[in-house]
């Protein structure tokens, strides 16, 4: 039973009021970049929205869907109230003000570093403090879901930990330990410079600190729609889950490789060797082992469900699943575009191929595809299953639904093919402004008004979806019954310990992260010829 709903609702709101913000300033960036608008004249404010928009998305919005996941999870898979629900509303409230005080310099155009911070840039402090706030109500979230899970152990000795919350709190860890080398260079990097207690700083050793969190952060937002693959799709559809080890098998690998891979995004930074590249690559390479783990499981799951529905031969399933129902249509748009992002992803950890896609649009086309793809179109599968329970309101309205859907899919695809395409090309990323009449740029012309097409489009499906939710609250009041997860074809009786906790899989990742990351980061600490004058953004100078 679902005893915090008003936490949960909050989180979720304020979760996806802040996604439409970003996504109208998403779509606004790629209209004034194309031959459809006239140039503004001033990029600065490009860069202000562009650094709105990331931050946002990368922090703010996937973040606060863990945690209201995460809560509901907790309630649910355990059967006991949250504990710690006081300290659940201080961290939501953390984020508030984290969110709103970055949000001011930014706006302010005191802050135009985008959320990867860039130094030597250096924006107005409020804008880093804003962020430590929300990773400080971030970890609130962590501490709470270790709490309640080792409560629960307490009660319930030898009992297997139900999967959706072991997949819970594997991605709280996960995160709790990503958010450190961002913490790390807020706090001993940026922050002296940005208070004035230096005028200079080490943006090769910055740049390392955050290559801790810029990868791996990729997998926190992955692991709500991961955790919906496996304990929310196939009961759904009307299935069982293929097989609850496979299931933890991929979590744990998430949470020990998805650690140790970041430096693979500095191959062009001369500040770290290449003995520690071509080892992130290769620790980049394995991270596609839980993924490809969970598209097998996930893919017998939805075939198990075909055949309880009566199809027949090796592909007779296929045509008896439930394709009105909008999570199989989700979970089926999810896959395609994790397919062709994750393939872009091996151009990207490959030393030698990323040189000729380096800080391209590829880049950009990449992680949209994956992000605002295939993890954004089960956020909403998540909030449209756990409406009804947290509303006690019915919504009705499947067509709609699948009309959404088919939007969002649409526009991901129409906005990020024509980026790969263009990136190929060498049109470069993060610029303000393009000559298109040059005719260096001007094959680029029609590609980047395809993917300003497929902005529109995603807008339009934001607006279907929050009219969804809004006339979900107009509708008579049902009894949506308790929140379920999905059941495995052999259910777990006994699991062995490794797969009931995670204190190895913590160690491990510790562990690897340090070895990793200890050499680059002590072998720049000591140097004293890597700093550089901080440049100031806004109206220092």
């Amino acid at each position: 039973m679902l005893n915090s709903k008003r936490l949960i609702l909050a989180h979720f709101w304020l979760a996806f009021a802040l996604f439409g913000l970003a996504l109208l300033l998403g779509a606004w960036q790629m209209f004034i970049r194309s031959p459809m608008a006239a140039w503004i004249g001033n990029p600065e404010w490009y860069y202000r929205s562009l650094t709105a928009h990331g931050t946002i998305m990368a922090y703010v919005f996937p973040t606060l869907i863990a945690m209201g996941f995460g809560y509901a999870i907790s309630e649910s898979s355990l059967k006991q109230a949250l504990i710690g629900a006081r300290w659940a509303w201080i961290g939501f409230w953390l984020i508030v003000v984290g969110t709103v005080t970055s949000m001011i310099p930014v706006s302010l155009g005191l802050a135009s570093v985008l959320y990867t911070f860039y130094p030597p840039l250096i924006g107005n402090p409020f804008y880093y403090i804003g962020i430590v706030l929300v990773v400080g109500g971030s970890w609130i979230w962590v501490a709470l879901m270790a709490i309640n899970l080792a409560s629960w152990k307490r009660s319930n000795r030898g009992v297997p930990v139900p999967l959706a919350m072991y997949a819970n709190v594997a991605s709280s860890w996960l995160w709790g330990w990503t958010a450190v080398g961002a913490a790390l260079e807020l706090v001993l990097q940026i922050l002296p410079v940005a208070l004035g207690f230096k005028s200079t700083i080490d943006a090769g050793l910055a740049r390392v600190f955050f290559s801790w969190t810029l990868h791996a952060i990729v997998y926190f937002w992955l692991m709500p729609t991961y955790i919906a693959y496996y304990t929310i799709v196939p009961r759904a559809i009307g299935g069982k889950l293929y097989s609850d080890s496979m299931a933890r098998i991929s979590f744990v690998l998430f949470l020990v490789v998805a650690m140790p891979i970041g430096i693979h995004h500095t191959f062009a930074d001369p500040q770290v060797g290449a003995g520690f590249k071509f080892i992130h690559s290769a620790f980049t390479a394995i991270v596609a082992l839980p993924t490809l783990l969970t598209v097998f499981t996930i893919c017998a799951s939805v075939e198990i469900a075909g055949r309880l529905r009566g199809g027949r031969g090796p592909f007779g399933w296929l045509t008896a699943l439930p394709w009105q129902n909008p999570v199989m249509l989700a979970v089926a748009f999810s896959f395609i575009m994790l397919g062709f992002g994750g393939a872009g992803g091996l151009i990207n950890m490959s030393y030698q191929l990323d040189a000729s896609i380096h800080n391209t649009q590829w880049i950009t086309g990449h992680f949209h595809l994956i992000f605002g793809g295939a993890i954004v179109i089960m956020y909403f599968v998540i909030a449209y299953d756990l409406w009804p329970h947290l509303t006690g309101r019915e919504i009705r309205n499947l067509h709609l639904m699948r009309v959404q859907l088919w939007l969002w899919f649409v526009g991901m695809i129409v906005t990020t093919f024509p980026w790969h395409y263009v990136g190929v090309l060498g049109m470069p990323r993060r610029m303000a402004f393009f000559d298109y009449t040059d005719p260096a740029i001007a094959p680029d012309a029609i590609p980047v008004v395809m993917s300003a097409f497929g902005g529109f489009l995603l807008v339009v499906s934001a607006g279907v979806f929050f009219a969804i939710l809004y006339k979900s609250q107009r509708s008579p009041l049902c009894d949506a019954g308790p929140y379920r997860f999905s059941v495995a074809v052999h259910p777990q009786t006994k699991v062995p310990v490794a797969l009931n906790g995670h204190a190895l899989w913590i160690a491990l990742m510790i562990g690897l992260t340090v070895t990793n990351y200890g050499f680059p980061i002590a072998q720049l600490t000591v140097r004293s010829d890597t700093s550089v004058p901080a440049y100031y953004v806004g109206t220092r100078k």
